[in-house]
């Protein structure tokens, strides 16, 4: 397996773990706090997930340090939650769409956007 396959591999698993590691957390707080701080809680604990993960496994080969891809990667990771909290709050109060309904789409279309700044700037080779 060549080493994009493989990175994309792992960059979905990551992604993916990180994903339902915010969806845990909404869930658990979606009925104490408002759905907007419990998907903000979810990202929190998510983060470090996704950035261990993804230097550890996805990005392995990052010609940046450790330290250097934290920094880039709070970054992303804030356009990233930007972009999910933006749709979240579209799709909950704008169009009236159940929480979860509307997490799920945000935690989507977030995605992409970190997956390119992780690939060329955060981790870049």
């Amino acid at each position: 397996m060549n080493s994009e396959v493989k990175n994309g591999f792992w960059f979905l698993a990551v992604g993916s773990t990180a994903a339902l590691t915010h969806l845990a957390v909404f869930t658990l707080l979606a009925h104490r706090i408002w759905p907007e701080l419990a998907n903000a809680s979810g990202f929190g604990v998510a983060f470090f997930v996704s950035f261990y993960g993804h230097r550890l496994l996805s990005f392995r080969d990052a010609n940046t340090t450790t330290a250097q891809s934290f920094m880039r990667f709070v970054l992303t990771a804030l356009a990233g939650f930007a972009t999910n909290e933006g749709v979240f709050v579209l799709l909950l109060r704008g169009a009236g769409w159940p929480a979860l309904a509307a997490l799920l789409v945000a935690l989507v279309a977030a995605a992409g956007q970190t997956f390119l700044l992780s690939r060329f700037w955060a981790f870049r080779r």
